[in-house]
């Protein structure tokens, strides 16, 4: 079975259904699918820390780019952020045991989205913070967006 996980994961993954299925439990191949049920639980974690990071990014980028930029951009990032606001939602709601996943990933996550905001958006070094200036319920609350006014 091992080496049809290895050639074909949709018909590995379709033979698997069919043994559990049938209570042949010693027929499945167990390496292969505590792989792929650990998998599941690594991408649950992944697509949260990915959107906390876009979260905190289009928050820098709301509090702390140019004016000219903000004219031209803004509306799109508060798109993003609600965007980004759903998906971490949507998978807590799916998966209820991480919701604290995303506050142990917050300095991380902001450490990451604060380096793209220097090399990607150009953002200046100096005018943002350190550590992330917001608290993990106001990042991840919908009606909370950065005051330019602090910037």
């Amino acid at each position: 079975m091992s080496r049809l996980y290895e050639d074909d994961f949709t018909a590995w993954a379709e033979e698997t259904v069919l043994l559990l299925r049938k209570d042949r439990f010693g027929d499945i191949d167990m390496d292969a699918l505590i792989e792929e049920i650990e998998g599941l639980a690594r991408y649950h974690r992944d697509a949260i820390k990915s959107q906390l990071k876009r979260l905190l990014l289009h928050l820098l980028k709301l509090q702390y780019c140019g004016d000219i930029d903000y004219k031209r951009a803004h509306r799109g990032w508060y798109r993003r952020v609600a965007q980004a606001r759903g998906e971490i939602e949507d998978k807590i709601e799916g998966s209820p045991s991480l919701s604290s996943y995303p506050a142990s990933q917050l300095d991380s996550a902001y450490r990451k989205a604060r380096g793209d905001a220097f090399r990607v958006e150009g953002l200046q070094a100096e005018s943002v913070p350190e550590s992330c200036p917001w608290r993990i319920e106001q990042v991840l609350d919908p009606d909370f967006f950065p005051s330019r006014e602090n910037a």
